[in-house]
């Protein structure tokens, strides 16, 4: 009885994940890897060419980010173009 009780809360745990959870993790994973990458880009825009008026102040917040720069530089080198992705995932491309 017990076993059939597990195989039954693993099967209803199953059902739930994939309707609830399953398919909308790379969805929420995707948009919170581009509000990383606009706040990134706010702060360290200078490393990659965008000049930043205020770069100067923008360091005191290197330390905490410091061991994400390197991945998310080559995030943004291997992205063609930002702005025409991000316009055309909001359907203003036209």
């Amino acid at each position: 009885m017990a076993g059939e009780m597990a195989c039954c809360e693993g099967m209803a745990f199953g059902v739930f994940y994939g309707a609830s959870i399953g398919k909308g993790m790379p969805v929420v994973r995707k948009e919170a890897f581009d509000k990383n990458d606009e706040l990134m880009l706010l702060l360290f825009g200078d490393a990659l060419g965008v000049p930043n008026p205020l770069a100067y102040y923008m360091l005191e917040a290197l330390p905490y980010v410091y061991e994400s720069l390197p991945s998310w530089e080559r995030r943004m080198q291997n992205r063609k173009n930002l702005l025409a992705e991000k316009a055309a995932q909001y359907g203003f491309d036209g």
